[in-house]
């Protein structure tokens, strides 16, 4: 049986999988899982470089399914071919063509879309939110090469997914760096999910949009074994990455789910029989011989150990200072947040080669440019593109790194979509904003972020399934802190979020003092009332404190510099203060006040009122400035504390 018989027969055997799989599950997408069977079967069986028995060998080629919703195509092939399956890899087993029928359970490994974290390690990270799987191919490219390893990345994309402006980034990224390596394919069906997709999204228009980024654009039959074989295998020196157009029918080998009304709709099962027969027929007509027991081995990749390395003892916070040449600086007794997260960042990455950094073309304005200079082989410089950047950074997390990403905070916003789908993969990645809250002051309100310590101290109040929370964030307040925080960062298995601010502030703590992920700092003690803040606000509320201070009204300072918040420490203070807390913060509500009240409403009797950003900012001169324009000043702090305690 030649290699076109085989991948018919192959094909038809394999739809006939995902249209039962689909049936039992009674949802998911049959007709997108026809449309890419002959491109699987090629990958898998074929093209691809990987060992069914050992998923998680480094040096693999990889296949990222950016057209997550067609996944059942991939769960089909991977069960034929005996992969192995689980959440521990020493209790792994293969997965069996009778698993198939949990497509979707709760219990089942087979999740609705592409979903690594729940068993399914041929996926390196979670796909189903349109327009990300190029990015995480990107990452996986820039991995192998700072690995030397020859893997190949195998992207596939839907062509109605292609409008989405993050393929074209995830482009750019990768001619920028010319990782020849990574081929997106692109899945050209015509059909969306409404409707047929726009002449735009064309496979003629597809491909030359690739050939205009760059890219050697191909355009093949998609259900022609041969012609995508031929298109994949590498000639000699291939100078530009490849873009192969497969022009494919949604629903290919049964006639009855081809319109495009069929997207997202499996077969009823009373319809079953009539479908397997048009596969049955389809087999005829391509003189396909069914039931053969012929199987093809996918070839072996040149195995490659998982990156290793551990985390690393913290470097002093003095000799980390020197080697990033701000002694002198430091000396004035005052330095910005964003600034010591360059300082740790050229010391994390000294003690760990594991570590990279990505930036977004703000690298002066993060200070992540010290970590360039001195290891310019581990910067990826993103431009402003940030969306790419975070999906990017979930694919080197995926092969072994620890990528420490940062933009200014407002621009991450854009990433939140990319953010939350690295977090159901459980990608390893540090994310540091800059700039963020209302102390940004001159640059106005398009420049500061103001929901983010909401959106992400969400995330820190949830499980990610392994005991550890879905984020971590920290809000550090001075240097010392900020440069404590981005080694916890380092030093923690998961994602991190870091909030830096853009003013220079004096230093409130020694270089020795001890953080923690959750913890906090009592900074003055009173009986009046208990403040908690964080982050830059801690300077105006000391301002705050010592006007009331004058008065005799002592206060309990509290910095709150990380979530999930352990709250015990707070409400002790706050009994201790007649139950009066006041949280003030830079940024919308949902934050550290709404973390306080949450905790003091499940012990009651204590009463909480919060200080936040209540309007729309708009620029000032100064952040002391700002502070007023937004009812946050030390006057204000102080009158507000006067109310509380009557």
């Amino acid at each position: 049986m030649d290699f076109r018989e085989f991948a018919h027969a192959k094909a038809i055997e394999l739809g006939q999988d995902v249209v039962r799989m689909t049936t039992a599950a009674g949802s998911g997408h049959p007709s997108s899982a026809l449309s890419i069977l002959h491109l699987v079967v090629t990958l898998m069986y074929d093209v691809m470089r990987w060992d069914p028995r050992d998923p998680w060998d480094a040096g693999a080629d990889r296949l990222v399914l950016s057209e997550g919703h067609a996944v059942p195509a991939v769960y089909a092939a991977y069960a034929d071919l005996g992969g192995l399956v689980g959440r521990d890899r020493h209790a792994a087993r293969p997965l069996t063509k009778a698993d198939l029928a949990t497509l979707r359970e709760a219990s089942s490994v087979l999740d609705g879309h592409p979903n690594p974290a729940e068993g399914f390690p041929f996926f390196d990270a979670a796909t189903g939110s349109l327009g990300q799987g190029l990015s995480v191919g990107a990452g996986l490219g820039l991995a192998a090469r700072l690995r030397g390893s020859d893997r190949r990345v195998y992207v596939l994309i839907g062509d109605g997914e292609s409008r989405e402006g993050q393929i074209w980034e995830a482009m750019d990224l990768i001619r920028d760096y010319n990782l020849t390596h990574v081929v997106a394919i692109f899945n050209c069906n015509g059909q969306g999910q409404a409707d047929h997709v726009s002449p735009q999204q064309s496979a003629e228009s597809v491909a030359a949009k690739a050939a205009a980024f760059g890219f050697q654009a191909v355009t093949v039959d998609g259900h022609d074994p041969a012609a995508i074989r031929a298109a994949l295998t590498d000639p000699a020196g291939r100078t530009r990455p490849l873009a192969l157009i497969a022009r494919t029918q949604k629903g290919w080998g049964c006639k009855s789910l081809q319109d495009q009304s069929n997207h997202g709709k499996p077969v009823p099962p009373d319809k079953l029989e009539a479908v397997m027969a048009e596969l049955e027929a389809t087999a005829a007509g391509l003189g396909v011989a069914r039931g053969s027991k012929e199987r093809a081995t996918p070839r072996k990749p040149v195995s490659l150990p998982p990156l290793a390395g551990k985390a690393a003892t913290p470097v002093d916070f003095a000799k980390a200072v020197a080697e990033a040449g701000l002694t002198a600086v430091v000396e004035k007794g005052k330095l910005s947040t964003r600034r010591a997260y360059g300082v740790a960042l050229l010391a994390i990455g000294g003690a760990d080669e594991r570590v990279v950094a990505l930036d977004g073309d703000v690298s002066n304005s993060t200070y992540a440019d010290l970590f360039r200079k001195k290891y310019p082989d581990r910067f990826v410089e993103c431009k402003i593109a940030e969306q790419n950047m975070v999906s990017t950074a979930a694919g080197m997390a995926a092969a072994g790194f620890i990528p420490f990403v940062s933009s200014f905070a407002k621009f991450l916003a854009r990433a939140y979509d990319q953010v939350e789908m690295a977090q159901i993969t459980r990608a390893n990645i540090k994310l540091t904003g800059s700039h963020a809250g209302i102390s940004l002051a001159a640059d106005g309100p398009s420049q500061m972020s103001l929901h983010d310590v909401a959106y992400f101290r969400a995330a820190s109040e949830a499980d990610n399934g392994f005991g550890r929370p879905v984020c971590v964030s920290f809000h550090p307040s001075d240097a010392v802190a900020a440069y404590h925080c981005a080694w916890l960062m380092a030093g923690h298995d998961g994602m991190c979020y870091l909030r830096t601010h853009r003013a220079d502030v004096p230093l409130l703590y020694k270089p020795t003092t001890r953080f923690e992920i959750g913890g906090s700092q009592v900074l003055e003690t009173g009986e009046a009332a208990t403040i908690v803040t964080a982050g830059y606000m801690v300077h105006v509320c000391r301002e705050a404190v010592q006007l009331l201070a004058g008065d005799g009204i002592r206060c309990t300072l509290i910095d709150a510099y990380s979530f999930p918040m352990r709250a015990e420490p707070i409400l002790a203070a706050a009994r201790r203060t007649g139950n009066r807390v006041l949280c003030v913060e830079d940024n919308y509500v949902g934050g550290l006040g709404g973390a306080v009240a949450e905790a003091a409403a499940l012990h009651g009797g204590i009463r909480v009122e919060s200080m936040t950003c209540r309007r729309v900012p708009k620029s000032a001169r100064t952040p002391e400035e700002m502070m007023i324009a937004a009812g946050l000043s030390p006057a204000d702090i102080a009158g507000r504390i006067r109310r509380l305690i009557g």
